[in-house]
C-alpha cells in the first residue's frame, strides 16, 4: 500500500491550516479559561452566602459531564433559545465552559493548600482583600499548581478533536477529509497529525517550565 501521496505538499498545507485552526481554538480557550477559571476558583474559595453553593453544584455539574455533550448542546441546543453561534465559537464557548469549570477546582485547591495566615497577613499590612488575593495568594498559587494547570491544558489541546464532530475545520477533521479521499492515506496522514500534535504540547510544556524557572529565579 502507498501511502508516500499523504505527504504530498496539497496535503501537508491542508493539514497546516487545520492546526492553525487548532492552535486560534487552544489559544483562545487557554486564555478565557484562565481568567473564568481563576475568578471562580476564588469565588468558591471565599464561600460567599449562596454565590458559593450554587456556583459549586454548577462546577460540579459541568465537570461530569462529557465534554462531546456541552459541544452538541452549545451549537445545536442554544439556538433553539435563540443563542446562535458559528461552528468556531460555538466550539470556543463549549470548551471554555468545560475547562473552566476544571481550572476552578485547580485554583481552589491550591488557594486551599496555602497556609491561612498569608490572607490575614496582607489584610494586616493594608491591603485589601482583592489585593491580597492578586499580588499575594495567586501568584502562590499559579507557581505551585503549574503543573497541575499545564496538564489540564495539554487535555485541552488534544479535546479539540473533538470539534471536528459539529464540522469545525481543525486538524482532525482535516486529516479525516484527506484520508477519507483515499484510504492508502490514512498510515502518513496519522503520522503527520501525531507530529503536529506533539509539537503544540511540547511547546507548551516547555515554555511553562521555562516561565516557572524564571518566576522562581525571581522570587
Amino acid at each position: 500500500m502507498d501511502f508516500s501521496g499523504a505527504f504530498q505538499w496539497i496535503n501537508i498545507n491542508f493539514l497546516l491550516q487545520g492546526l492553525w485552526v487548532t492552535v486560534k481554538l487552544t489559544l483562545l480557550t487557554i486564555s478565557l479559561s484562565l481568567f473564568f477559571g481563576s475568578l471562580l476558583g476564588i469565588l468558591r474559595y471565599l464561600k460567599m452566602p449562596i454565590i458559593s453553593n450554587v456556583l459549586g453544584f454548577l462546577i460540579d455539574t459541568v465537570r461530569n459531564l462529557p465534554l462531546l455533550l456541552i459541544i452538541f448542546f452549545t451549537y445545536f441546543a442554544l439556538p433553539q433559545i435563540g443563542i446562535k453561534m458559528d461552528i468556531f465559537w460555538a466550539a470556543v464557548a463549549a470548551m471554555t465552559l468545560f475547562e473552566s469549570a476544571m481550572i476552578s477546582e485547580i485554583i481552589r485547591g491550591g488557594i486551599l493548600a496555602l497556609p491561612k495566615g498569608q490572607f490575614e497577613a496582607g489584610l494586616a499590612t493594608g491591603l485589601s482583600r482583592s489585593q491580597t488575593m492578586a499580588y499575594i495568594i495567586m501568584p502562590q498559587v499559579y507557581r505551585t499548581m503549574a503543573p497541575s494547570i499545564v496538564s489540564q491544558l495539554i487535555a485541552l489541546i488534544k479535546d479539540t478533536s473533538l470539534a471536528t464532530i459539529i464540522s469545525l475545520p481543525e486538524l482532525m477533521h482535516n486529516a479525516r477529509i484527506i484520508y477519507g479521499q483515499n484510504s492508502s492515506y490514512i498510515l502518513g496522514t496519522f503520522a503527520l497529525v501525531t507530529i503536529m500534535y506533539w509539537l503544540i504540547c511540547y511547546t507548551l510544556s516547555q515554555t511553562t517550565q521555562y516561565l516557572n524557572k524564571g518566576v522562581s529565579k525571581g522570587a
